[in-house]
């Protein structure tokens, strides 16, 4: 997703500086490209143990091939618009929205394995999405309205919002539902301890062999774990050490 990101702020950033956008949404993929790229190389970093010079070595050609990248579209756009070619922009609008929803997209179809929401934040999920809006709102408000700027942003933030929806389909209402049982009296057998577990599980997506099986979350998350898969792992280091203990 990251990569994806990274990828997705040239030609953004292209549009919006050849579209004359104001300043805000000229600089905003210049960040967006930067964070995410540096992102990219930290989940190389943590996630699959690569060196730091490494990490280095492999990010910074990167970063500067998109910087260069972006500088010879900006030129080469600006002359073709002034021989009134609109395709090669309309191009740099189309390619950018793709790039971003298809790194919203790979998290679809985690969502349509595992019937749950794993693996990311609802928080990063909804600062993503509020940026989305305030871009949108930004567009919106430009002195010329701009169809395709609109779509760009527009395209993420229903995606975004998809996600919460299934956030709230798979991991909310069991969570809800369970919460009900519980008050009500209904699960027999089923003591506060127990009752508050199967609500937690409920409600974060986790299940009770994946926090007994480290690699079982990880398989369909990367480092962007929630906070259930992360005490998962600590249950399990501590379970571990408590048995290493006792042998001893």
């Amino acid at each position: 997703m990251m990569l994806l990101w990274a990828c997705a702020g040239v030609p953004l950033g292209v549009y919006n500086i050849v579209q004359d956008f104001n300043i805000a949404l000229q600089i905003q993929p210049q960040i967006l490209t930067f964070l995410s790229l540096l992102t990219w190389a930290q989940c190389k970093y943590y996630g699959e143990r690569w060196s730091l010079l490494r990490s280095a070595f492999v990010a910074t050609p990167l970063a500067l091939a998109m910087a260069g990248s972006e500088a010879g579209l900006i030129f080469a756009l600006s002359h073709a618009r002034q021989r009134h070619l609109q395709w090669p922009v309309t191009f740099m609008a189309v390619l950018s929205a793709c790039f971003l929803c298809a790194g919203v997209l790979r998290h679809y179809w985690d969502i349509y394995k595992e019937r749950t929401v794993r693996g990311i934040s609802f928080l990063f999920v909804g600062i993503d999405a509020m940026g989305d809006l305030t871009s949108l709102i930004s567009v919106f408000f430009q002195s010329k309205l701009d169809v395709l700027g609109m779509i760009i942003y527009g395209s993420e933030l229903a995606l975004w919002t998809g996600v919460f929806a299934c956030g709230g389909w798979y991991n909310l209402r069991p969570w809800l539902k369970t919460k009900i049982q519980k008050h009500r009296g209904e699960e027999a057998g089923s003591g506060p301890v127990e009752g508050n577990r199967n609500a937690e599980e409920a409600f974060t997506g986790s299940r009770p062999h994946d926090r007994g099986n480290v690699s079982s979350s990880r398989s369909t998350s990367t480092v962007f774990s929630t906070a259930s898969e992360a005490s998962g792992e600590l249950e399990s280091h501590g379970t571990d050490r408590l048995r290493l203990r006792q042998r001893a």
